[in-house]
């Protein structure tokens, strides 16, 4: 874990409470515990504490709290990211049968990390690093914790429209292009 998103857990916030409450007393510490947490989604992704409740969760999910983490012990220089990559075999092999499938080879997906100065932290799985999606990064734009969800699927929509519109000889309207995502997705749950 890098040391420069490193700082103690001195808030009585909500989050910081669950953190202390389960014997982490730092940002590295509590992050390696996010992600230690199985990737599934969450029952309900507007609950700030839905990550606890459900012992898992999705990139939204868990680096939102980790960025309300950051916010609740004045570390507010920690970004929470919306970044679109293009999922592919080669980094995401757990989809390479969906894609095959449907004959596609990528897969447009919007992710979330942190950002602090020109440093990524990915904790969506316990192994995940910046390296498995930054080459294949198309964009990205600062969020809110509060746009996990509404707003993130709104860009992503959008962004797989544009894809679409430029990429002609792709066979799929926007709803089923999003159906393949979601096959994609529930493939990465396995």
């Amino acid at each position: 874990m890098q040391t420069f998103f490193n700082f103690g857990l001195n808030s009585k916030g909500i989050i910081s409470t669950q953190f202390l409450n389960l014997g982490y007393h730092d940002f590295i510490s509590a992050s390696d515990y996010v992600k230690g947490l199985s990737y599934k989604r969450n029952a309900n992704k507007e609950d700030q504490l839905c990550l606890f409740k459900d012992s898992g969760g999705t990139c939204s999910t868990k680096h939102a709290v980790l960025k309300n983490l950051a916010i609740e012990n004045d570390f507010s220089n920690t970004k929470l990211m919306l970044g679109i990559f293009l999922m592919n075999e080669n980094n995401t092999p757990k989809i390479a049968t969906v894609l095959k499938k449907y004959n596609l080879d990528e897969m447009p997906e919007a992710h979330n990390y942190l950002r602090y100065q020109h440093q990524i932290l990915d904790c969506t799985r316990k192994h995940s690093s910046a390296a498995d999606f930054v080459n294949d990064l198309v964009e990205e734009v600062e969020i809110e914790p509060s746009q996990i969800t509404n707003f993130k699927e709104q860009y992503h929509r959008d962004y797989l429209k544009r894809y679409l519109n430029q990429n002609p000889s792709i066979p799929y309207n926007l709803e089923s292009f999003w159906k393949i995502r979601e096959e994609c997705i529930e493939a990465l749950q396995h």
